[in-house]
């Protein structure tokens, strides 16, 4: 299949006519309006990922687990770095998305300057034609008209054809040149416009790639991490003692018995023992008068 090319494609059966030449501009200012879209968009993602390591560069200094000990505070401490570490790998690719929309901006100047100044060149050109082209369709009416001076009007008539041929031979070895440069624009911009999203994709591939190396080494740290040795370094780390304490013996004041020997302690809470009936002061019997056990002057007799 034969190649298309622009200096095949985009011309006019009317002499001053640039609707070709119209098109392929056109075409042109969207390329270089698509280039600036894209240039914008990796701005706005640099950004967003530059916010993005910030925030979780600071969520990494937060404290979690700081009262944690053993191998479960070394799984979290490993993963608050690993975090870090996500978070500088993301204002790396914020840089670098940077650096690559520069040089998309670098890429649409350049090729801005070298068509802005083909442009006037061409622009002279369509001028100088269509007021050629002007000149000699007057002068083919006057030439009409006037038979008496047919000769003189034959002779201008003629040299401006042969002027007017002069700058159609100009215009179109330029308008070839023109198509050319233009084409190998719009070639270089699909390709490098490409190169860039293909560039920019294996960046967020890459990314993706990293984070989850980093979060590997976490999960990794917490394989190692053992619910039980933390228990025990904890036990071993804060005991107090393996004993409780004993029960509080009840001793009745108003018996003359003292309760026997208590049995070894239990870990029982001790029996509640309740004491006896109040004595009764209207009954004043010295027999059932007994004396308090209680080595005390102050204390009374109390009857039963």
């Amino acid at each position: 299949m034969k190649d298309l090319h622009f200096k095949d494609f985009f011309w006019n059966s009317d002499l001053t006519c640039t609707g070709g030449y119209d098109a392929i501009i056109q075409y042109l200012n969207e390329g270089k309006r698509t280039c600036k879209e894209m240039e914008d968009l990796m701005k706005a993602r640099a950004s967003i990922e530059e916010k993005y390591a910030k925030d979780l560069l600071g969520l990494s200094k937060k404290v979690c687990g700081h009262n944690e000990m053993n191998t479960l505070k070394r799984s979290l401490d490993m993963f608050k770095l690993k975090t870090e570490h996500v978070s500088l790998s993301h204002l790396q690719l914020a840089q670098t998305m940077r650096e690559e929309a520069k040089k998309l901006e670098e890429f649409r100047e350049k090729q801005r300057d070298a068509k802005k100044k083909i442009e006037q060149q061409m622009d002279t050109l369509h001028k100088n034609k269509s007021s050629q082209y002007k000149k000699t369709v007057d002068l083919y009416s006057k030439a009409q008209q006037a038979k008496q001076n047919a000769e003189e009007a034959d002779r201008i008539y003629y040299q401006n054809v042969t002027s007017l041929g002069k700058v159609r031979d100009e215009w179109l070895k330029e308008h070839v040149k023109a198509c050319e440069m233009f084409e190998r624009q719009a070639m270089e911009r699909i390709n490098f416009l490409r190169n860039v999203v293909w560039t920019h994709l294996n960046q967020l591939s890459q990314q993706c790639v990293t984070s989850d190396e980093l979060y590997e080494e976490v999960r990794k740290s917490l394989e190692q991490c053992n619910v039980k040795e933390d228990i025990e370094h904890f036990v071993n780390l804060r005991r107090t003692g393996d004993k409780p304490p004993a029960p509080v013996m009840y001793e009745n004041f108003y018996s003359g018995q003292r309760p026997p020997t208590a049995p070894p302690p239990s870990r029982l809470p001790p029996p509640v023992i309740r004491r006896g009936p109040l004595p009764d002061p209207t009954h004043n019997n010295r027999e059932d008068t007994i004396y308090s056990t209680v080595q005390d002057t102050e204390y009374s007799v109390i009857h039963n």
